[in-house]
């Protein structure tokens, strides 16, 4: 799941927790800690010592994450100003102190709401409103905080396009905007979210109502108290165990040095650890949230697992599609792998830059050289000889927040020409094509200009299912010097193209040094029965990094206990309740429900199954997985006509859901009510002409409903846009076979053995059926 960016500030609050309960806000304890575990002490008690940090630090974003709603705080105009999206008009209006909004409530009807937390001040506020059950929930209008002369000084909505109603996910009133889950953790310093799931209610606490010193430096009562003890602190870590977790001196006694040569600096040591990028990954990731409690030092992998350059995050070269804030871009880049920190650009208090405009690039990259006409080939001194206008393309977020990618690639136009993928020089020049701009940009610096980051043309390969795509995959993940996390993504496409080369590519990547290499070495071995799996990934069931561990144990969960020894039955045991764990964390959304289903239900546990479904489809009827989920345990259980009406009331509400469609449709198969499920497979097609999926089952309908041309036509149709589908090559092969067709059958085996040698006995066997045909 995204989370809201840290785009909201507030003031210091004390250091004692804050919950927001049932009955409204107020103080609770915090969870129960080692009596030896450093405890909070809040921001406020580091200023007395750390002046200038403190200084920075007011003011800034981290400190005014989120506030308390008062005259000072809230930014947006609540003189009875009026916004209207769709057909509902929201008044925003101020008695006594207090701030209301009049806009449609979560069952449709106006009411009146109090804001009670402003939630980001640049370049936009939002505004947190407080329900019964402790829930707070992020109004879907938000102000915006930019200057008038640059669009601001407004409300807007921040899904105009969507304009959801009560009851949809995205609704101010919705699942998706639950404050709770999707934003807290990033807004306060120590959360914990403290979800009931038998009352459906949050007790929510937190240390501080900011993100204040010690989410990032970790509980500073030990630190504080050896402070006390000092005589003096000269000289600087002379004196013992400071109390401190982690120190981040990644950048201490470096010097980066300009090479004459090359124009770019070089680290004066190699950065032997990323721990300040894990530990603003935290935040600053796409990511899932596996557990709470993460302290500096620790892998961002221990409670969180982020998001890989995954389709509709990520175009194929990398650059960041949907909100996928700055982690996963860095981690691409060759900044980061020549051991750049984020310190070295960001300032990381107040979070200004080091030094204005292209001056922060010039700290490692030779002025006389890079800041030259000769370089960037624009007008000196205008928005586009700006480094960031080339290596940091802006996309936009929130209907007003501009980011940058933080991947510093080149400019490369000839990968829109052949792939797609967007590109920063048409992002100005709109009115050209892509071949306009990389014939400029050959013309310019010449022909070989490959750049860092050279996975685009693998991925592109994946994601349209070419012939060549497990080739590349192959090299990507096995290429040495390359970032991790373009590996662990390749590694993870893997699992679609299983082979013995995928599976030894997995076997070497287990033992990688990155976790999250080693986490997508496991997704590998999905497809692969699970003695197999266990054979290679038993191990990891012990990693030292929690997400791995849960990983492993996702994907030996169905290994069959009796013929282990004890001692394997005990680690499985344990790396499960790990992982059942951290779906528990997150029981108030429908995905961790389905996880849980699912477990269970790979376990033989029916019953908890069914219970984990039907509570998904209680926090969100429009999660389409659970209602898919819950029909296909029914079918297992020969329960089939309540799978049935269970997809028929979703269809109801959703009738344009391609997997509905498709699960009816097996479900009638089951049911043999041939020719209905026959209209249900055409349909989920029909609705997704582009899953290979769905057209293989739909080629295999109609071949079962007597319709082999009919059938063929759509493989072959299907084969075309997803060349390397083993599926539905396979089923070309058959269908041809079994229709006495040997000739058709041996061309589609040629084919399929040319991606998969493994195929060659199936390819003979259809070859001497053909020789026979002759």
């Amino acid at each position: 799941m995204s989370r809201v960016p840290v785009t909201a500030l507030g003031p210091l609050a004390s250091a004692a927790a804050v919950a927001v309960a049932a009955s409204g806000v107020g103080a609770a304890a915090a969870p129960p800690q080692p009596a030896d575990a450093p405890g909070f002490v809040g921001s406020a008690a580091c200023g007395g010592c750390h002046e200038s940090e403190m200084a920075a630090w007011h003011g800034s974003q981290h400190a005014l994450a989120m506030q308390a709603a008062t005259a000072a705080t809230v930014l947006g105009n609540f003189d009875d100003a009026t916004f209207t999206q769709g057909a509902v008009t929201s008044r925003f209006t101020r008695r006594d102190g207090e701030f209301f909004v009049t806009t449609d409530g979560p069952d449709g009807e106006p009411g009146e709401f109090e804001i009670r937390y402003t939630f980001g001040v640049y370049p936009l506020q939002q505004y947190l409103i407080a329900f019964p059950d402790g829930r707070l929930q992020a109004l879907g209008i938000a102000w915006d905080a930019r200057p008038k002369d640059q669009g601001g000084q407004r409300w807007f909505h921040l899904y105009p396009k969507q304009n959801p109603h009560a009851g949809d996910p995205l609704h101010w009133t919705g699942i998706d905007q639950t404050w709770n889950f999707m934003c807290a953790e990033c807004h306060t310093t120590e959360l914990h979210k403290n979800y009931d799931a038998a009352s459906n209610t949050y007790a929510t606490t937190w240390a501080e109502i900011d993100v204040g010193c010690e989410t990032c430096h970790g509980p500073g009562s030990a630190h504080l108290a050896w402070g006390r003890r000092q005589q003096s602190w000269l000289p600087w870590g002379k004196g013992g165990d400071d109390g401190l977790r982690v120190h981040f001196d990644e950048r201490q006694g470096i010097r980066w040095t300009i090479d004459p040569a090359t124009g770019n600096a070089v680290r004066s040591a190699p950065r032997t650890s990323a721990k300040e990028l894990e530990t603003c990954g935290i935040c600053h990731a796409r990511s899932a949230k596996i557990a709470e409690g993460w302290r500096p030092g620790q892998q961002l992998l221990e409670t969180h697992v982020p998001s890989l350059l995954e389709p509709g995050l990520f175009e194929a070269d990398g650059k960041m599609v949907d909100e996928v804030y700055n982690y996963a871009s860095f981690r691409q880049s060759k900044m980061f792998t020549r051991g750049v920190s984020c310190s070295d650009c960001h300032e990381p208090h107040s979070l200004a830059l080091r030094a204005e405009g292209n001056g922060v690039c010039f700290q490692c990259h030779e002025q006389a050289k890079y800041g030259a006409v000769a370089h960037h080939h624009h007008a000196e001194g205008s928005p586009a000889a700006g480094c960031p206008a080339c290596h940091m393309p802006e996309r936009t977020y929130m209907v007003v927040d501009r980011r940058h990618d933080h991947g510093f690639r080149i400019p490369r136009p000839d990968l829109s020409v052949r792939f797609g993928v967007a590109n920063s020089c048409n992002d100005c020049h709109a009115d050209q094509d892509a071949a306009w701009a990389a014939a400029a940009i050959e013309r310019w610096y010449g022909p070989e200009r490959k750049g860092f980051q050279t996975w685009t043309e693998a991925f592109a390969a994946a994601r349209d299912d070419a012939a060549d795509a497990a080739p590349l995959l192959l090299q990507l993940a096995t290429a040495p010097g390359l970032p991790s996390i373009a590996r662990a993504t390749a590694l993870e496409n893997l699992a679609r193209w299983p082979s013995r080369e995928a599976a030894e590519a997995a076997r070497q990547a287990l033992t990688d040094t990155d976790p999250l290499v080693r986490l997508a070495a496991l997704r590998t071995l999905r497809p692969l029965p699970v003695e197999q799996s266990w054979l290679l990934g038993n191990g990891l069931l012990d990693d030292p990094v929690r997400g791995v561990r849960l990983e492993a144990a996702s994907l030996l969960a169905a290994m069959p206990q009796n013929g282990l020894a004890p001692a394997d039955r005990q680690r499985l045991s344990r790396a499960i309740d790990d992982y059942v764990a951290a779906q528990r964390l997150n029981a108030d959304r429908p995905e961790s429900r389905v996880n849980l289903g699912n477990l269970y239900a790979q376990q033989g546990q029916a019953s908890a199954a069914e219970a984990e479904y039907l509570a998904a489809r209680s926090l969100d009827p429009s999660f389409i997985p659970a209602d898919v989920s819950l029909a296909e345990l029914y079918g297992q259980e020969r329960r089939d006509a309540e799978g049935e009406r269970i997809l028929r009331a979703a269809l109801a509400r959703m009738p344009t859901a391609p997997e509905l469609h498709l699960a009816l449709g097996l479900n009638l198969v089951r049911q043999a009510r041939g020719a209905e499920a026959l209209g249900e497979i055409a349909r989920a097609a029909e609705l997704d002409p582009g899953n290979a999926r769905y057209a293989y089952v739909h080629g295999i309908a109609l071949n079962s409903n007597g319709r082999t041309d009919d059938a063929l036509e759509v493989l072959k149709a299907s084969q075309l846009r997803h060349a390397a589908d083993r599926d539905t090559l396979v089923a070309l092969i058959t269908i041809n076979r079994d229709a006495g067709r040997f000739q058709q059958a041996l061309a589609w085996a040629d084919r399929l053995a040319a991606l998969d040698p493994q195929a060659r006995t199936l390819r003979d066997a259809i070859a001497r059926r053909a020789g026979g045909e002759q």
